[in-house]
């Protein structure tokens, strides 16, 4: 049993290997799947008091998924992709890019006029949205996009490899949520998610950092929720720390850092990548 298991899991890696753009695309549907399942279908973001189905829709959907199966596919279909390319940089490298992102994160919420400035609001949000941007960065750009811009690279390019990346990975963000709960599975809101998905894209694009791209990212996300909170009236709710929310914060960076060293970093070589 072990060894057909074994055979067969085999298979699916070398299948994956021999396409990785479509591997890459098949987790992109599957994790828009499974969100619709958990989370759309549901209406659990609609639903304040289903504490139960909002831990289940974030651990699996985007976690488990999200981060960890997709760190895992990642890192054996695309294990001839250069780190530094692909977002793995050195530590070093990453603190200065996570410091620079943190900044300009701040400073844009900051003057988009965001609907508190509390820092005990800001921080609960930023807990909150940091579990699902984990998995949107990590699928969306980390995967999909650097495999679109490997696909692409040989035939027209770096230049427009890039902007393949720039564009799918874009598109990719915003379709996602179509399986998300009202307003944005909208068509206009999944327009407009894609637009600032661009963003996103930029800053991947120019510091090749999973977690800088992920700290810039959540704060783009941060404005929505709070914003949503104030519409909902239970923006009050944020004024005190909740330690769920952090709880789960710290469950998916522990998973995402595993995952980055265990599934990626570890396969590639003993050796750090040369930035």
């Amino acid at each position: 049993m072990t060894r057909t298991t074994t055979a067969a899991r085999r298979r699916f890696v070398d299948a994956g290997s021999a396409h990785p753009l479509v591997t890459a695309l098949g987790v992109l549907v599957g994790w828009t799947f499974v969100t619709y399942i958990l989370e759309g279908a549901r209406l659990t973001l609609l639903r304040p008091e289903a504490a139960g189905d909002r831990l289940l829709y974030a651990l699996v959907a985007n976690v488990l998924v999200g981060t960890v199966l997709a760190l895992w596919l990642r890192g054996r279909v695309l294990a001839d992709a250069p780190l530094p390319e692909s977002g793995f940089r050195q530590p070093r490298r990453t603190v200065a890019g996570v410091a620079v992102a943190f900044a300009v994160g701040t400073a844009l919420y900051a003057v988009g006029f965001p609907p508190s400035t509390d820092p005990v609001v800001v921080a609960n949000a930023f807990a909150q949205t940091l579990v699902v941007s984990t998995a949107e960065v990590v699928v969306c750009w980390v995967f999909v996009g650097v495999a679109v811009q490997r696909a692409l690279r040989p035939h027209l390019g770096t230049a427009a490899a890039t902007v393949g990346l720039v564009v799918v990975a874009s598109l990719g963000f915003g379709l996602y949520h179509v399986a998300h709960s009202p307003p944005f599975n909208t068509p206009r809101m999944v327009a407009l998610l894609s637009v600032i998905g661009v963003l996103t894209s930029l800053v991947f694009v120019v510091s090749r950092d999973l977690y800088a791209t992920l700290v810039f990212h959540n704060f783009l996300a941060v404005t929505g929720v709070t914003r949503a909170l104030v519409t909902a009236g239970e923006l009050s709710s944020f004024t005190v720390l909740l330690p769920t929310l952090w709880l789960t914060a710290l469950v998916t960076l522990a998973a995402l850092v595993a995952a980055d060293v265990v599934f990626v970093r570890r396969l590639h070589s003993s050796e750090p990548p040369a930035d």
